[in-house]
């Protein structure tokens, strides 16, 4: 059976597209390329974690945020968003993108990621269903609860999760102040 190359979508410093790239030589060359990061809590305000599956690429049995992807070419960043989160944790919920950010990070096996990343939030209390080939486990967890996780076992979670969770966090909070669920409807 032949794998179907993946390819990422190149960008500029303003997530203009400049190109594409296979995935792996992409972060291998540390080349700035669209991503997507997908924040699900549920009505409790707990995050739903996962943990990388232990024969991922890079990161692998690291705990992150609830699922990411790479925008396929032609795709938007909220359908590439819906389809990965479906894909890896076999949930559909209502997304909203909060911010965009950069960061390039070394990584293990000889890559890095310099990411251009589209960060989305939803809330749901249906339960994953998990792809294990993409997931290992998953865990809701509180925000202080997660801190304290990654004070004590840093190593535990990936680079890109330890960047953004207060920001994301400080968005939820903002949102269910003013009511988020009217917001999704």
């Amino acid at each position: 059976m032949v794998m179907e190359e993946e390819f990422v979508i190149l960008v500029d410093e303003q997530d203009n597209e400049i190109g594409l790239m296979q995935k792996n030589e992409a972060h291998k060359k540390a080349l700035l390329h669209r991503a997507i990061s997908i924040f699900v809590y549920n009505t409790n305000g707990d995050l739903l974690l996962q943990r990388r599956a232990f024969d991922k690429y890079h990161s692998a049995g690291l705990w992150t945020n609830s699922c990411c992807t790479h925008p396929l070419p032609n795709e938007s960043n909220l359908n590439a968003a819906n389809r990965r989160l479906e894909q890896e944790m076999g949930i559909q919920c209502t997304l909203i993108e909060l911010f965009t950010f950069t960061y390039k990070e070394i990584l293990d096996s000889e890559l890095s990621e310099h990411e251009f990343d589209h960060v989305f939030i939803g809330i749901t209390d249906d339960m994953p269903i998990i792809n294990s080939n993409e997931v290992s486990e998953f865990k809701y967890l509180n925000y202080n609860d997660i801190n304290i996780e990654i004070l004590k076992n840093p190593t535990q979670f990936t680079v890109w999760f330890k960047k953004i969770i207060e920001r994301v966090n400080g968005y939820k909070e903002n949102l269910i102040r003013i009511d988020y669920k009217i917001a999704l409807k």
